[in-house]
């Protein structure tokens, strides 16, 4: 049955709520924006026809308020915050709207991750192995049952790390989702994160869009992503659709989703399936000429999915963050200047002038270049990062800008180890190690070495120390949620002593070297500023000699 919507109400913010306003207006519909206090003068409030303030994007009642204030008919929940939340699809549909996304049933099966890989499973799906750390061996990985985008995952190499590796996923994970459910499985060290953008209507129909490759990752995140996946032969391709379509057929999918994949070789093993419009969901755009987020808003009213069609052309896509550019700790501060580049698509959250806090993510803009060839692509990125400017807040924009000219990316198919064997801003290798042989041959060499990712936290704090002490701060603005030492306590080296919190993200801040605590500076539930003195320590050696 089809039911026209006439106002929308978007359950998010930043730039997602800004494409949502696009593609309603492309349609005719009216558009309702919701702000939190602390975010009512943002981009995305001054942009919609009509904005209503709500307690909290997390509150799923506040939200359903607000549509029957608006009279709004419809609601589209973005990414992030509620968007795979079944509760809150539930919420919407029993007050009569109109939910754009999966059901909640679909939802609540997608969404806990055990229960999807037994989807997998019976639909002949390759899953990677999960259970007790003592079967799996390790590495092993650590994961939210409720999680996506990199929240309340934790790699864990050896079984001393296990128990706070768990403690610290567990309470990324409530904070995050509301649910501190966690997992383990297998980690694999140097897979490639293939995903597959699918389509499902009300009348059953499954419908594949490509597949992006989003194997540069820093903390669990995409940082880098495009369409096509390079170095994918046709079979492996083909295999990987078929799974994707396979799993949502068996789900009962409706709506835009993605299915992700590792990809090892011509081994591919299923993640995850996310229910919702996906960051990334650009350079699909781009090479296929279908607008994603119409196509869901369409769907939602009962119309048919589009038919499948052939990808044409590279699209590349990299994500500007108010960020440190060899760490990746958030950043904060107002934007003084913002020059963004043209000739290129940019969807951005923010304007100049715009403050960018610690609450929410510090996204600045997707930046997506499109080209006949990959290499054209990636060349018209490089020109538009170069023509790329701001000011007044700490960006990644000296990394992208070494990325997108890294010749291990250009000669493509890196694994989501690249960051671990590339450090951020390192110099690049003189020529790129273009592989003669691909995925389809394996030699009967040793694998390397595990390389664990970039240690951020070592890399973030004050070690700088005069006669063996050393003064810890703070790597990013953030909240104190546990402290873990006192005055005169004894500390190893690794050992960590503080845990901040920033856009729901823990970063745990480690002692450098073994030395006991002369002073603790915050305390739990303290807000602290980027360089803001936390603990100072005394080298434990010299203080057995009296020094």
């Amino acid at each position: 049955m089809i039911r026209r919507v006439q106002k929308l109400l978007v359950a998010n913010r930043g730039e997602i709520a800004l494409g949502v306003f696009r593609a309603c207006r492309g349609l005719g519909i009216a558009t309702v924006a919701v702000a939190a206090p602390d975010d009512a003068g943002s981009l995305h409030a001054r942009s919609a026809d009509e904005t209503i303030e709500i307690a909290s994007y997390l509150d799923a009642a506040e939200h359903v308020r607000a549509a029957r204030e608006s009279d709004a008919e419809a609601i589209h929940p973005g990414y992030g915050f509620l968007a795979e939340n079944a509760d809150f699809a539930e919420a919407v549909r029993a007050a009569g709207l109109v939910w754009v996304g999966p059901s909640p049933e679909v939802l609540r099966a997608a969404g806990d991750k055990l229960e999807s890989k037994r989807i997998a499973r019976a639909a002949g799906v390759p899953v990677v192995p999960e259970g007790d750390p003592a079967e799996i061996g390790f590495p092993l990985l650590v994961k939210a049952a409720a999680g996506g985008g990199g929240r309340g995952m934790r790699v864990v190499r050896e079984p001393a790390e296990l128990d706070e590796a768990l403690a610290a996923a567990r309470r990324e994970a409530e904070a995050a989702f509301g649910d501190a459910t966690v997992f383990c499985e297998r980690y694999v060290e140097r897979p490639r994160h293939v995903e597959v953008q699918l389509l499902g209507d009300s009348r059953g129909e499954i419908v594949v869009l490509g597949e992006r490759d989003c194997s540069i990752q820093r903390r669990h995140q995409k940082v880098l992503e495009e369409a096509p996946a390079p170095a994918l032969d046709r079979v492996t391709r083909r295999r990987i659709h078929d799974a994707a379509r396979a799993f949502a057929a068996a789900i009962g999918y409706e709506s835009a989703g993605t299915a992700e994949f590792m990809v090892d070789g011509r081994d591919f093993f299923f993640l995850e399936l996310n229910g919702r419009i996906q960051v990334e969901h650009p350079v699909t755009e781009e090479v296929t000429g279908r607008d994603l987020v119409r196509e869901q808003l369409l769907i939602a009213q009962g119309e048919p999915a589009i038919p499948e069609v052939e990808p044409r052309g590279h699209a590349v896509e990299v994500r500007l963050y108010a960020e440190d550019p060899r760490t990746f700790l958030p950043q904060t501060g107002r934007i003084e200047r913002l020059r963004l580049p043209s000739g290129i698509r940019v969807d951005a959250g923010v304007e100049e002038g715009d403050e960018v806090g610690t609450a929410y993510d510090p996204m600045i803009a997707k930046l997506i270049a499109r080209g006949a060839t990959r290499d054209e692509a990636l060349e018209r990125l490089r020109e538009a990062l170069a023509e790329t400017e701001v000011t007044g807040v700490t960006t990644n924009l000296p990394f992208l800008r070494w990325l997108v000219v890294h010749p291990a990316v250009r000669a493509g198919g890196v694994t989501t180890a690249f960051l671990a064997e590339h450090p951020p801003l390192s110099r690049p290798p003189a020529r790129a190690a273009r592989a003669p042989w691909r995925a389809a041959f394996r030699l009967n060499l040793p694998a390397p070495p595990p390389a664990p990712a970039p240690d951020v936290e070592a890399a973030s704090h004050d070690h700088a120390a005069a006669g063996g002490d050393s003064a810890l701060t703070a790597p990013m603005p953030g909240t104190v949620i546990r402290l873990l030492v006192g005055p005169g306590d004894r500390v190893r080296p690794r050992q960590p002593l503080v845990v901040l919190e920033a856009m729901k993200m823990e970063t745990p801040v480690v002692s450098p070297y073994e030395a006991v605590v002369r002073a603790v500076h915050v305390a739990e539930g303290d807000r602290v500023g980027g360089g803001a003195l936390l603990v100072e320590l005394e080298d434990d050696a010299r203080t057995a000699s009296g020094a």
